[in-house]
């Protein structure tokens, strides 16, 4: 699942659009236009086309799973001077959700990820995906949850138990209890109920929380979604 094997099983259109996006942009313009790292070409993929292309990555992964060498050295060098990713992700800190690969073996300069536990929005988050977004012209922002979140889990431990945890722990999982308190009655799993609502909600936010993304997204460069990933079955499902 890389670079060097993958080629032959792209989508003949996604490998077209990743291919563009290297050769091809739209600058941007107003008051980021000095910033270095945006100094180049933003990447060319619309925000639907880099939705596809996560969604055609996911089942990569999930169908052909297999490891082999990768060019890092090429890619680091190709992606020195300037970056262009075409997808932002939020996601959780877990060592079992890297976007990179659950997204079919991404290579360097195409994702531009934050992470924290619960895949959460604080200001530094915050600013991240403006950046991300304003600056460097990715065109698509995904808020990634996964089932058995441990950060989810304090927080409907939270609801349901009354618990409460040392250190910043606390205060970090505090944006969670509203999405357990949403999901507490609905059937099914609470973890997973939750993270659900959580990822929702932490999406919704994002265009409240910053004129920068509203903007964006109002002007269609944008697409924000929600998504959940299984770490059983390795499939990433988008949520509405």
């Amino acid at each position: 699942m890389c670079r060097n094997c993958r080629t032959d099983g792209l989508r003949r259109r996604e490998f077209l659009w990743l291919a563009a996006a290297g050769l091809a942009g739209v600058s941007l313009g107003g008051s980021f236009g000095s910033a270095g790292a945006a100094e180049g070409p933003a990447a060319a993929l619309s925000p639907d086309e880099a939705l596809a292309a996560l969604k055609s990555g996911n089942e990569r992964y999930v169908s052909h799973p297999e490891l082999c060498s990768v060019d890092l050295a090429a890619q680091r060098s190709a992606v020195a001077a300037h970056q262009a990713p075409w997808a932002t992700v939020i996601s959780c800190a877990d060592s079992r959700v890297p976007p990179e690969l659950i997204f079919g073996g991404r290579g360097v300069g195409e994702l531009f990820v934050a992470r924290n536990a619960g895949n959460l929005v604080d200001n530094a988050t915050l600013g991240t995906v403006e950046y991300g977004a304003a600056v460097l012209g990715s065109p698509l922002i995904v808020v990634l949850g996964h089932t058995s979140c441990g950060a989810v889990k304090a927080a409907c431990d939270v609801v349901k138990k009354n618990a409460t945890y040392p250190g910043a722990i606390g205060s970090m999982i505090e944006p969670i209890v509203p999405a357990a308190l949403a999901a507490r009655d609905e059937p099914g799993d609470f973890v997973n109920n939750t993270a659900r609502q959580s990822a929702r909600r932490t999406a919704a936010r994002l265009t409240a929380a910053s004129t920068l993304i509203a903007a964006q997204a109002e002007q269609g460069k944008l697409k924000i979604v929600a998504a959940i990933y299984d770490l059983e079955t390795g499939v990433v499902s988008y949520l509405v």
